[in-house]
């Protein structure tokens, strides 16, 4: 992570105007800094900020039991993973609308009580988080009472009715609003574990890693977007509690798993796919997200606190508090900006990611128990896309750059 001779400014203004949606908000502070010349890789527009100033907020309506938010490579769609409404949404980022939505047959199942802890009737057809793989071609989605993953070919439906004997299927309808046009199609249900959570992929989209939460168990597939079903599991790794979050480093060949049952992160040799080791951290670390400097950054949802680990020594390099309950992250696309949603705090909290500490630049309300977010970005502009729970709705956050 680069060295910053920091001159930091911070300063506060108020307001929120917009159509959709109006409220008293704090605007985020912004923060000036002198970089040390030193030698780095080249950047992009994108990278070239070293403010951000928040802007407004709006507020789309969304289903309910909205779990994860995912925009594609270009940041031109996103995709919304609805639990409760047994769908995905395709949004489409520069008009806000709802594009197509995926919706699945639900068949009866057997959920989960997180606050009694205990099994409940439910369906099947449950979407929980998404990882598209094969440039953006394929969005591949985790069924929480299915115990597996489905593709959906997103580019083609043509190429969603493959079939083949033998195979489980879960049927989907795509409904396009604003017409009467239908489509249908069976995707084939690939077994993982029970209650399958975080989905990730090594870059080159060979292979798929999957977060067993009731399993302990870490599912690898193999991937081949030519042969049907596209995707088959060599190997179910197994964990020492809970697992949830997992982020895959191609640069070292090595995945660290967020032991969210327990105080670890558990570590994963990509070569054989394997459990090499484990890094001690604090109690119930949910998700990770990683930095191209080597640096896993880690929200603990129970304690209410991020950390920023170097994920070669598994040392503690600094951390800080959030608000209640903090889950998903985000680093912004130039790795200097970290969004935290923080599920009963009802914030987004925002921080800049310094050399040796988190700077929290703001913290914005967001009702309805925020609990997924993904970043938009262009020249000017950052939005961060946020999904509530338990009101149905999506929040865009807006930040111009400096």
């Amino acid at each position: 992570m680069p060295l910053f001779i920091a001159i930091i400014i911070i300063f506060f203004t108020a307001g929120c105007q917009n159509s959709l949606y109006t409220d008293k908000l704090v605007a985020g502070a912004s923060l000036t800094y002198i970089e040390k010349p030193v030698k780095k890789n080249p950047v992009t527009s994108f990278d070239q900020y070293s403010e951000l100033v928040y802007e407004k907020t709006e507020r789309l309506s969304a289903a309910l039991g909205t779990k994860s938010v995912l925009f594609n490579s270009s940041g031109s769609k996103l995709y919304a993973m609805n639990l409760e409404g047994m769908s995905v949404y395709e949004f489409d980022q520069p008009t806000r609308r709802i594009i197509r939505e995926f919706k699945f047959k639900p068949t009866p199942g057997t959920g989960w009580d997180y606050v009694k802890e205990k099994p409940i009737s439910s369906f099947q057809e449950k979407p929980v988080e998404a990882c598209l793989s094969d440039n953006d071609k394929i969005l591949w989605v985790s069924l929480h009472n299915a115990e597996g993953i489905v593709p959906i070919f997103i580019d083609s439906i043509e190429l969603n009715k493959r079939s083949a004997a033998k195979q489980s299927v879960k049927k989907i309808i795509v409904l396009y609003p604003g017409t009467n046009k239908k489509d249908s199609f069976s995707v084939p249900l690939i077994k993982t574990g029970k209650t399958p959570k975080i989905i990730s992929k090594t870059s080159d989209s060979k292979y798929l890693l999957v977060s067993n939460w009731h399993s302990y168990t870490v599912s690898v597939l193999e991937l081949n977007s030519n042969v049907y079903p596209y995707a088959k599991v060599i190997n179910n790794i197994p964990m020492a509690a809970i697992p949830r979050g997992i982020v895959v480093d191609d640069k070292t060949g090595r995945s660290y798993v967020a032991i969210m049952g327990g105080a670890t992160i558990s570590v994963i040799s990509n070569s054989v796919w394997m459990k090499e080791d484990d890094i001690n951290v604090e109690s119930n670390p949910r998700h990770i997200v990683m930095d191209t400097s080597g640096h896993l950054f880690v929200s603990y949802n129970s304690l209410a606190k991020i950390a920023c680990l170097d994920a070669e020594t598994g040392k503690t390099l600094f951390t800080a508090p959030t608000n209640r309950a903090p889950r998903t992250i985000v680093l912004s696309k130039n790795q200097k900006f970290l969004f935290v949603t923080c599920y009963t705090g009802d914030t987004v909290d925002v921080f800049k990611v310094n050399d040796n500490s988190f700077e929290k630049i703001t913290s914005l309300p967001c009702k309805g128990h925020p609990v997924g977010v993904d970043i938009f970005e262009n020249e000017n502009k950052l939005e961060a896309w946020v999904c509530s729970y338990s009101n149905g709705s999506i929040s865009i956050f807006s930040f111009n750059k400096k």
